[in-house]
């Protein structure tokens, strides 16, 4: 069954109102038709160009670099998009988050993010993308500083999260954004809070 050129025309023009190198998937489609006319308009419009195929139901338009050519999204907001079809929280994994917050200087060799969707490998290009599925309060925070700074004291470990590691942390994520992280302690092992708790307790007698 071909789809309408109406169909199509309603398509394109929603696509080209999406921002460049924002990953999407067909179901964002679905109010402008059927999913089989999604799915030919969007098979139509990678032989056109138009769109990049990023992986198996992931599109994006493709943002243009003038010294690389075509930018493809980064792995995050790729494993997001997946994510977001059934509902899952995704986060960077402890790993990362340590890197990122400087309490690591380990650069993991291949892109990881938790999340409490089912665990799977997401093919892109060359690269592969993994989801490992964890608990859900290893997610609580996920999106936002203190949620980097739960994840990396999880990968971390009861062993290195001492009082001295928790003040860096503060220091890395600010006093507003460090009291959200307090704010999570229900959500963290009784070595994690402790930790937290030890180190409030030393600034207060500094």
């Amino acid at each position: 069954m071909k789809s309408s050129p109406k169909i199509a025309e309603v398509i394109r023009r929603r696509i080209e109102e999406m921002p460049l190198g924002e990953p999407f998937t067909p179901t964002v489609l679905l109010e402008c038709g059927t999913r089989v006319s999604v799915d030919q308009n969007l098979s139509r419009l990678v032989k056109a160009g138009v769109i990049e195929r990023v992986t198996r139901g992931v599109f994006v338009r493709p943002e243009i670099n003038r010294f690389v050519g075509k930018v493809m999204p980064e792995p995050l907001k790729v494993a997001e998009t997946v994510a977001k079809t059934t509902g899952a929280i995704v986060q960077v994994h402890g790993a990362e988050a340590a890197r990122r917050l400087e309490l690591s200087t380990q650069v993991p060799m291949q892109p990881v993010f938790v999340t409490s969707g089912p665990s799977k490998r997401i093919r892109m290009g060359n690269l592969e993308i993994r989801l490992q599925h964890v608990c859900q309060r290893k997610l609580a925070l996920a999106g936002r500083p203190a949620g980097l700074a739960l994840s990396a004291m999880w990968y971390l470990g009861k062993a290195e999260v001492t009082p001295a590691l928790i003040e860096k942390i503060r220091r890395k994520l600010g006093a507003s954004e460090f009291e959200v992280l307090k704010s999570a302690t229900s959500s963290m092992p009784a070595w994690m809070s402790d930790a937290i708790f030890r180190c409030e307790q030393t600034s207060a007698h500094v």
